[in-house]
């Protein structure tokens, strides 16, 4: 992060770094607000605001221009990479806004005992969430491009103009391709008039059998009572004994009855 240290020209354009390029260009009226946060509060806050401006995201940093420069204020830049906890917020009433705490660099006219400071642009004529967005992707592919050189033993210095912002991957969730499976269809019900329903076959519950299938259900084939078997030539185990047993029964009752 840095104050009044951006160039510019004689039409109060900044001019870009070596190989940088402008991917967002914010609308005029986007305010700036440069504060000490309430987590990391300082001996001497600091309070710098614009209420409207120009807000830039380039390939390596983002940049703000105010409409009306104030000796405190001419410029603001910031590295891509600096920043942490960026989102926007949107409320009910009033304009969205973005905001991220930002680590000061080395020589940028902000005093050396404020570790972090917040920053705050509020998007009066919209493109809070582009900017967003913008943001989001540059510092994606600027993490990507430098791990990639550390597990590659290269070293990757300040010097983030080399990398190439539009290999960045579109992103799709893992799994969006694959077709879902479909359930299947449901049946329609079949409507009943009072006069079939009062004719109709019904179960002992009363549900209306609207077919002959339902009627008389088939079981399936391989059943028990689809097989057939021959009839048996011999008595069942034990027939003989059982027989034996009943007519000394019946013969002991008559002999009592006789007497």
């Amino acid at each position: 992060m840095a104050l009044n240290w951006v160039m510019l020209d004689a039409n109060q354009r900044f001019v870009p770094l070596p190989r940088e390029r402008i991917h967002f260009t914010s609308p005029a009226r986007t305010t700036l607000s440069l504060s000490t946060p309430n987590s990391y509060p300082g001996k001497e806050p600091l309070s710098i605001s614009s209420s409207g401006g120009t807000a830039y995201i380039t390939n390596q940093r983002i940049v703000y221009l105010p409409s009306l420069p104030t000796t405190q204020l001419q410029s603001f830049s910031a590295p891509i990479m600096n920043l942490q906890d960026t989102h926007v917020d949107a409320p009910f009433f009033g304009a969205n806004s973005w905001t991220g705490i930002l680590k000061p660099v080395s020589g940028g006219n902000i005093p050396a005992h404020h570790a972090y400071v917040k920053l705050s642009m509020t998007f009066k004529d919209g493109g809070a969430f582009d900017f967003a967005n913008t943001y989001e992707r540059i510092k994606e592919t600027i993490a990507q491009a430098i791990e990639v050189a550390r597990e590659s033993g290269r070293q990757q210095g300040s010097d983030l103009s080399d990398i190439n912002l539009e290999q960045l991957p579109a992103y799709e969730e893992i799994g969006a391709t694959a077709s879902a499976p479909t359930a299947p269809p449901l049946q329609q019900p079949v409507p009943v008039t009072p006069t079939a329903l009062a004719h109709a076959p019904q179960r002992d519950s009363g549900i209306v059998l609207s077919s002959d299938d339902e009627r008389n259900p088939k079981l399936p084939s391989g059943t028990v009572s689809d097989q057939r078997y021959p009839p048996p030539d011999e008595p069942p185990p034990g027939y003989e004994e059982v027989q034996q047993s009943s007519i000394a029964d019946n013969l002991e009752r008559s002999l009592r009855g006789s007497h």
